[in-house]
């Protein structure tokens, strides 16, 4: 049975929103072996339901991503206010994962199926060692990078494209097609930690989906353009028929985080 309160009969389909550092974890979907967000999420909100529940996350993160605003939907019978369920599933969660909304949605909601947008933020240090403080959030590249070329490189990936060279072998996808809507290499004007310096080089890219480690490749691909090992083209080279082979490596996980996802105005 449930703690506290009884359950309800009807059928409610709730929204939560989620941030996590993704260190510890084998990566938001549950697996056979090892920690999984969405294991932990489960695990907090069954004795709310009384009964195993399943959570359906809006992005399959990988081992050592982390996530400023993952979004989760999961269907209860429970009776417990939003406020409540919030503060219970905080009070359960491993402090490496915390829950910062839980709201009603309408029925059919699904965190996956009816998002339109994510977004996603890849992180480097360049041209010097990573502060010890940030080292779990960022990419360490020794070389100063040309930020300038990396930006004008980002631009071509705006726009409708076959992402078949920036996809990680062994997808079971059937289209690579993927349209995004910005791409832009930065610089940072803050750090990841307070104790750590400011100054960081930001890939932020939004799109209406994403391949497996797309853009874990992409930031791999950028930073060879950015040490001068591949030519300017690079990037609109390989989105007119490049393979996975073609393309940069990719880059580790730490680095990466996904920041919000974007549904339509009945979503909201």
């Amino acid at each position: 049975m449930g703690v506290g309160a009884p359950g309800a009969p009807e059928l409610r389909t709730l929204k939560l929103t989620l941030a996590y550092d993704g260190a510890r974890f084998v990566g938001w979907q549950r697996q056979a072996d090892g920690e999984s967000v969405q294991g932990c999420v489960e695990a907090a909100l069954e004795p709310f339901e009384g009964a195993p529940v399943t959570v359906h996350g809006a992005g399959r993160t990988d081992a050592g991503v982390h996530a400023l605003a993952q979004v989760a939907s999961v269907e209860l019978r429970c009776a417990y206010a939003t406020d409540v369920l919030a503060r219970g599933l905080n009070a359960r969660l491993p402090r490496e994962i915390r829950v910062t909304a839980v709201e009603e949605a309408a029925p059919g909601f699904h965190a996956r199926f009816s998002a339109r947008a994510k977004h996603y933020r890849y992180l480097v240090r360049h041209g010097g060692e990573a502060s010890p403080f940030e080292r779990a959030w960022v990419w360490a590249v020794p070389e100063a990078l040309d930020v300038s070329v990396m930006h004008a490189e980002a631009a071509a990936l705006v726009g409708t494209h076959d992402f078949a060279a920036f996809q990680s072998v062994g997808s079971g996808v059937s289209g690579t097609v993927r349209t995004l809507t910005r791409a832009e290499v930065v610089s940072t004007t803050g750090g990841v930690h307070p104790a750590a310096p400011a100054g960081l080089l930001a890939l932020e890219v939004s799109g209406d989906g994403f391949l497996r480690h797309m853009v874990r490749a992409l930031a791999g691909t950028l930073v060879e353009v950015g040490r001068g090992r591949r030519p300017r083209g690079t990037m609109a080279a390989l989105l007119a028929g490049g393979r996975r082979a073609d393309a940069g490596p990719t880059a580790p996980p730490q680095g990466l985080f996904l920041v919000a996802v974007d549904y339509g105005p009945t979503q909201e």
